[in-house]
């Protein structure tokens, strides 16, 4: 896969890189971040063995990692993710998403998703975006149905969590026949 950057006033996404290491590390030093995510990015090891990971698998085509970087401080704020992505059946997931604190419940989100729904539909012409979330994770349920996605249901015991319960998984998606009415809904909600 190609070179992806896409921004607006907002944020901007660009693809991960070996010299993020310190902004990365800065942005995931909250031990909130990590409460229903698979990694936990508080030592510099960590972050390092994080981000060479998502370089390989991006040279691999297996997932594509961004840096977020909101455009009003120039700091990276968090990740988000192109996941199992098949461009034979046009979908992929985002997914992997991880914000500061400082940053829950702003634009940011929200701008990040629009910019990528509309890059997944608009450039790549895919079919389906799918996001999913653990049961347990309720704020980001809300954020999820916040955009727009349509809830597919549940996959019962899904994963096994790094401290070892099991995790539900729900499973949620936004299809092309729904993109127009979304990104119309999208654009109203950025410009307030």
């Amino acid at each position: 896969m190609e070179e992806i950057i896409v921004e607006n006033d907002i944020v901007k996404l660009r693809p991960v890189q070996m010299s993020d290491i310190e902004a990365i590390a800065n942005a995931a030093n909250d031990e909130r971040i990590w409460e229903h995510m698979s990694v936990t990015l508080l030592t510099q090891e960590a972050v390092e063995n994080y981000i060479e990971n998502a370089i390989k698998e991006r040279e691999k085509g297996i997932s594509y990692m961004f840096a977020v970087i909101e455009k009003k401080t120039d700091n990276i704020v968090g990740c988000t993710s192109f996941l199992d992505i098949s461009f034979p059946h046009k979908r992929l997931e985002i997914g992997a998403t991880w914000y500061n604190p400082t940053v829950w419940r702003s634009a940011i989100n929200t701008n990040c998703k629009f910019l990528l729904f509309q890059y997944c539909f608009e450039v790549l012409n895919l079919n389906r975006i799918q996001i999913k979330t653990g049961h347990e994770n309720y704020r980001s349920q809300k954020a999820i149905e916040r955009i727009g996605a349509v809830k597919e249901g549940v996959l019962r015991n899904h994963m096994i969590r790094k401290e070892g319960t099991i995790r539900h998984t729900i499973m949620y998606s936004v299809i092309v026949e729904d993109w127009e009415k979304l990104k119309t809904r999208f654009i109203e909600a950025l410009l307030k």
